[in-house]
This record gives structure tokens, C-alpha cells and sequence, in this order.
């Protein structure tokens, strides 16, 4: 391969609009700030961002607990991919499957106490990193910008980052 073909997607990348740099930029930021959290979260609390996620919105639902199908329309997974990622919570003892007495087809997953404790525990950590990442690299306004920006394209109401506390 000789030096233009080795350039080559950075030439491309650069004659593209700018709706795809901005497009490429997200991509890679994501993929590298995911990867890094990601890593941090597994190695200190042996859970993964998606494993918080749904800790976190198991924790902010009513009763604790959300229709399996309505959390995997949440997560934007696939329902395979919803079971994967309960079973493994299910075998830690953090989400357990509930019923629906009105429909047996409805199946529930429900936080269970030590469930609730580990998302409490990891969140301390992941935030304390997650501002580490952003602070680090984005002032105050910039931040603010950012997330006005990024709500645009997936949703505008404000994220509930951390979970309930203990009185409430």
C-alpha cells in the first residue's frame, strides 16, 4: 500500500460535508468515551454502562420495575439482547422477573434491594469519572452547549443521571 492509499479516508473524510465529520466525530467520541467508562465501571463494580443503565432506570421506574419489552425500547436493544443483559443481572441477584396477574405474557423486571445498592455504590465512582472525562476536556458553558445540542438528536427531556437517594 503506498503513502495516498494509507491517507486515503482522511482525504475522503475531509472533501465529506460537514453533517458527516459531525457525524464520524460523535461516532468516535462515543466509541472511546464508552470504551473508557465502560473499563472503569467493570473493573471497580464488576457492572457494565449498560448494566447501569438498566439499574438506573429500574431505580427511577414506579414499584422499582418495567415491562422487559419497554426497557429494551429504552436501551435500544433487541429483546435477545434485553434477555442477555437481565440474565446476567438476574444471576448477580440484582433484577429479578415479576409477573403481570392481569396478563401472564407480561413479564416484569423488577430491582431488587441489592440491585438498588450496587447502582448506588458504582454511581459514586462512574459520576466522579464521567466528570473527569467531560471536565476535563469542556468548561461549564461548553458542557451546557453540548447537551443542548446532543438533545436535538435523541431526545429533549432531561436526563435523571443518578439514582434515587435513600430517603426518597
Amino acid at each position: 500500500m503506498n503513502i495516498a492509499e494509507k491517507s486515503m479516508p482522511s482525504q475522503v473524510l475531509q472533501s465529506q460535508p460537514s453533517t458527516a465529520k459531525a457525524f464520524v466525530s460523535l461516532l468516535r467520541a462515543h466509541a472511546a468515551a464508552t470504551r473508557q467508562l465502560n473499563a472503569q465501571l467493570n473493573a471497580e463494580h464488576g457492572l457494565t454502562i449498560s448494566d447501569f443503565e438498566v439499574l438506573l432506570r429500574l431505580a427511577r421506574a414506579p414499584e422499582s420495575r418495567m415491562r422487559r419489552v419497554d426497557l429494551a425500547g429504552e436501551l435500544l436493544l433487541t429483546a435477545s439482547g434485553m434477555t442477555r443483559l437481565l440474565d446476567g443481572l438476574e444471576r448477580a441477584g440484582f433484577v429479578e422477573r415479576g409477573g403481570c396477574p392481569e396478563d401472564r405474557r407480561v413479564v416484569y423486571a423488577v430491582l431488587t434491594d441489592e440491585g438498588l445498592a450496587k447502582l448506588r455504590e458504582a454511581a459514586v465512582t462512574h459520576f466522579e469519572q464521567v466528570d473527569d472525562l467531560f471536565g476535563g476536556r469542556f468548561d461549564e458553558h461548553e458542557l451546557d452547549e453540548l447537551a443542548a445540542l446532543l438533545s436535538r438528536l435523541g431526545g429533549s427531556e432531561p436526563a435523571e443521571c443518578a439514582p434515587p437517594s435513600e430517603d426518597g
